[in-house]
This record gives C-alpha cells, structure tokens and sequence, in this order.
C-alpha cells in the first residue's frame, strides 16, 4: 500500500515556487526544496523525475495562480477604462516595492521563455488577459488593439519603475496607465 503524502502537491509546489522567487530558479534543487519541505530527496525525484521537471510543475502552479487572480480580478472591475486601470494595479501588487526582488523576479521570466509549455501558457495569459482589458475600452476605436498596446505600456513601467524604484510599484503603474490612456485622448 503507498504511503499517505505529508505534503499535498499544491503544498509542495508552493514551497518550490517559494524557494525560487527568494532565490532564484537555480536554487530550486532537489536538496534545497528536501530542506525546506522535509521530504527526502528520493521522494521529490518519485514525485518529479528531473529538476527540469520539478521547476515546470512549480511555474505551471504560479500561472494557474496568476490565471485565477486575473480571472477574479477582471471579473471584479468596471467595465470602464478605470477599471482597465484597477486590473493592471491590481496584478502589479505581487512584484512588491524593492527594484532589486523585481529584477531577481525576471529570472522566473527568462525560465518562461525558456520552456515552450511555460511559453505557451504567458501566450494564453497574454490572450485573456488582451480580451479583459478590451472589455473595459470597449468605447474606444479598435479596443483589441488598445488593450494591447496598454499592456504594453503596463509592463513597461513594470521596467523603469525598476529602474527608478520611485515610489511604491502599484503607484507608480497607476501613474503611467493614467498618462497613457490622457495622451490617447488628446
């Protein structure tokens, strides 16, 4: 008979995911996420086969996160471009406010591009998360396209906020999305 898991899949994947923003994808070993579960290192390879592996099931668990946490945003917002506003503010709360952590958090990125499945799931995000803010432009001329280029410029500020560490994040995000959508006006 196999024996009872001490730790849930979900438990464990938050730990590997854990271990990877605070140090980086490389420090997802199997003898550092042993110590920090408690598992011995033959139970994560049973569980994972490779640390490829075990990195992948860990950044397939944040997307389904980040899936959700957008799901429940978009559907939470008005239908407005404020709202369009309040959902990237709203997503920008997790880099945290140190320039530094958000830098280390790139990594993670890079280990998406990397991987054609990870890849695959920031496109279907990309694309969902496209057709929610063109819901809240819905009044503008080619809402798909706007929405596009507003995430654009969303992930930008992501980057010179990291450079200028100017304030809290989701401050400085919420800034540039209101100068962005004031020049579409003029």
């Amino acid at each position: 008979m196999p024996r009872r898991r001490t730790l849930s899949d979900e438990q464990l994947l938050a730990m590997v995911l854990a271990l990877i923003q605070a140090e980086g994808p490389d420090a997802a070993t199997f003898a550092a996420v042993a110590k920090a579960s408690g598992l011995s290192g033959s139970t994560l390879v049973q569980r994972f086969a490779t640390k490829a592996a075990m990195l992948r099931a860990a950044l397939l668990h944040a997307w389904d996160r980040l899936d959700t946490e957008t799901a429940r945003l978009a559907g939470t917002v008005p239908k407005t471009p404020e709202g369009a506003i309040a959902l990237l503010v709203g997503l920008s709360q997790d880099y945290g406010d140190n320039a530094a952590a958000y830098g280390e958090g790139l990594l993670v990125l890079r280990e998406d591009f990397r991987d054609p499945v990870l890849r695959a799931r920031g496109a279907a995000w990309g694309t969902a998360l496209t057709a929610a803010i063109a819901q809240c432009l819905g009044s503008a001329k080619a809402p798909e396209t706007m929405a596009r280029l507003m995430l654009s410029q969303w992930q930008g500020s992501l980057t010179w906020w990291g450079f200028s560490a100017e304030g809290p994040v989701a401050t400085y995000v919420e800034t540039e999305l209101r100068r962005f959508l004031e020049a579409l006006k003029s």
